[in-house]
């Protein structure tokens, strides 16, 4: 089968990914193997194959928004049967018995292993997945549709849960890409206020489209202050910027695994009147499982840019570019 794989991480568009010929997974116990339709492409993958997150393990194979069928079996008598069509998230697996998994919170294990990061993802034909952390795809849904759910809507889900908007509130969310777009959807269901401060018309002409409150640059000042917020863009130097826009009392929270330095930050003005800053960890399996409720209760749907697997590298590079809006999904 053909893969996609990182060995030497580097600026996107000097090619730091190599497509090369594996063997076919076989699956152990408690895991199943999955044929891959579609795989969404996430800024995670960009900032792995880029080097802003280390590669875990040599010639690691990208992505962690993938759906597919099984087709083999560790183990019978588990959760899912051959043709069974599930998704594979980035949180592949916790030790299960630390401290934070014991209270509920398997997002801060201290031992996880990620999709795309410590174990190989779905830029590929066959992945592995264990079964107790995939996901039934709801039969409403595409293979493209589903994909970006996986990860940009679940981390968006708990980025905004994080954020702890009141009931009626305004929110505002920094940068519109896969994640910030289908929060967006969420929040205008729960009566939410929804301002995007993000740069690129694409990404401003989306948020128009889903018709949220207000659309302005990523560095602007929203038309009210507001409850909450989330941060979606990588970029550290919109932290003082948000934070300055919260109303007293309200939080930030910064939805990604990798953030450019936040510059120092003035406490009157950014922190003082209760404000906070919180940080979002990956994402529980029960976030996954209430997210994945809402948006086929509330039809959360994913603005799509479709790209064969062979044209891995030009997704990154148009989502490093900002080519797009919304969620590029790859098809095999």
């Amino acid at each position: 089968m053909q893969a996609w794989v990182v060995d030497n991480p580097a600026p996107i568009d000097d090619g730091p990914l190599r497509r090369i010929e594996r063997d076919l997974p076989v699956p152990g116990p408690d895991q199943v193997r999955v044929r891959v339709s579609c795989c969404g492409v996430c800024r995670t993958d960009l900032h792995l194959c880029e080097g802003d997150l280390t590669p875990r393990r040599s010639s690691v194979t990208p992505g962690h928004e993938v759906v597919g069928v099984v087709d083999a079996l560790g183990s019978p008598g588990g959760r899912f049967a051959i043709g069974d069509r599930i998704g594979v998230p980035w949180l592949a697996s916790t030790d299960g018995h630390c401290a934070a998994c014991r209270r509920g919170a398997e997002n801060l294990c201290v031992a996880p292993t990620f999709t795309g990061w410590d174990v190989d993802g779905g830029y590929v034909d066959f992945c592995l997945v264990e079964q107790a952390y995939a996901y039934h795809v709801d039969d409403a849904l595409t293979d493209e549709q589903a994909a970006p759910l996986l990860c940009a809507g679940i981390i968006g889900y708990r980025s905004l849960l994080r954020a702890d908007v009141p009931a009626g509130g305004a929110v505002g969310l920094y940068g519109f890409g896969g994640s910030a777009h289908l929060t967006a959807q969420l929040a205008l269901h729960l009566g939410m206020r929804v301002h995007v401060l993000t740069r690129g018309e694409p990404n401003q002409r989306l948020a128009r489209e889903l018709g949220v409150d207000s659309v302005g640059p990523a560095d602007g000042t929203p038309p009210e202050p507001l409850d909450g917020a989330v941060l979606f863009a990588p970029a550290g130097e919109l932290v003082p910027v948000a934070l300055r826009a919260l109303s007293p009392g309200g939080t930030l929270a910064v939805a990604g695994i990798w953030l450019s330095e936040i510059p120092p930050l003035n406490y009157e003005a950014e922190l003082f009147h209760e404000r906070q800053l919180r940080s979002v960890t990956a994402n529980t399996r029960a976030d996954g499982e209430e997210f994945l409720r809402l948006a086929a209760r509330f039809g959360i749907r994913a603005t799509t840019t479709a790209y064969p697997m062979a044209e891995a590298p030009r997704a990154l590079a148009d989502l490093a570019h900002g080519r797009f809006g919304g969620a590029a999904v790859l098809h095999n």
